[in-house]
């Protein structure tokens, strides 16, 4: 699984960073996680608001921090 943590690096970006961690020592499940902080790669994603999170390429949550509890439900989802 990979999982992309789409922003500039601004605080609610290394804080959605965080809470992916968390879900995924959560859930058990092994993933790799990117971060994108290229404005313009971002912008090609269709994300016009960070930061935002991607699952196996797919954007799943645009323009918030997503919890822990979120991330859990979007990884379950996609195993």
């Amino acid at each position: 699984m990979e999982i992309r943590i789409y922003g500039p690096g601004c605080r609610n970006c290394v804080n959605l960073t965080k809470n992916a961690k968390k879900a995924l020592e959560e859930t058990g499940v092994e993933a790799e996680i990117i971060k994108v902080e290229d404005m313009q790669k971002i912008i090609e994603a269709g994300i016009m608001t960070t930061p935002a999170i991607g699952i196996n390429g797919e954007v799943k949550i645009k323009g918030k921090v997503a919890s822990v509890e979120e991330i859990v439900d979007l990884i379950n989802a996609t195993v």
